[in-house]
């Protein structure tokens, strides 16, 4: 039975973040979005510099990948690796900026830097291109959390391909402040971790406030 063997989260209501092991509270409830996950970012020391080019869906899992992946060095470039990210707003965030650069007719200024962003699997591509990833990369909107279909649409990558690691994510907002959540799922259960399940996915989202 596949296995979570870390997760992540990001919490901008709560403000909290962090991991399995080191879940931090935070003071940055005053910082809009953006400056509040750029905050973050530099608590991790990351000298990543394409960051500041992402919108904030893409930051946000980016920065769950880098609090699991630092933890775990070893996932780092390798083909039996896969991402797939799950939320219930697409890219909305980003549609609404850009919408407003093309509104206009008198001042119409179309932004490449934020139409590509309008994709809202660029995030799960963002995470592989900065670890090396080669495995399966997928994006799924669904009308809302269910941790049913998280869990078979992530399990069917160990029985469809040769996938042995999944990073599983829910990449919701609440009025575009994250409430977001990464899994590290194993293929294999190994050293009695905890059961990857429909009712564990629930209940570290719950605890951490980040479904309704």
């Amino acid at each position: 039975m596949a296995a979570i063997i870390d997760f992540s989260f990001i919490n901008q209501i709560k403000n909290k973040f962090g991991n399995l092991n080191n879940q931090q509270k935070n003071d940055y409830s005053d910082l809009d979005t953006t400056d509040y996950l750029t905050t973050i970012y530099k608590t991790l020391n990351i000298n990543y510099p394409k960051f500041y080019k992402m919108d904030n869906l893409s930051k946000t899992g980016f920065l769950l990948s880098e609090f699991i992946v630092s933890n775990h060095p070893e996932l780092q470039n390798r083909k039996d690796i896969s991402v797939v990210a799950f939320n219930r707003i697409s890219s909305l965030e980003t549609d609404i900026n850009y919408q407003k650069t093309i509104t206009d007719s008198e001042n119409f200024f179309p932004a490449p830097s934020l139409f590509v962003y309008t994709l809202p699997n660029i995030v799960t591509g963002e995470i592989c291109i900065r670890n090396k990833f080669f495995g399966e990369s997928t994006f799924y909107v669904i009308e809302k959390f269910n941790a049913e279909e998280i869990f078979n649409l992530t399990n069917d990558l160990f029985y469809k391909t040769e996938t042995n690691y999944v990073l599983s994510s829910w990449l919701n907002c609440k009025d575009f402040k994250p409430q977001a959540t990464m899994f590290l799922v194993s293929r294999n259960n190994v050293d009695s971790k905890l059961d990857f399940s429909p009712e564990n996915i629930s209940k570290i989202c719950q605890t951490n406030f980040l479904i309704d």
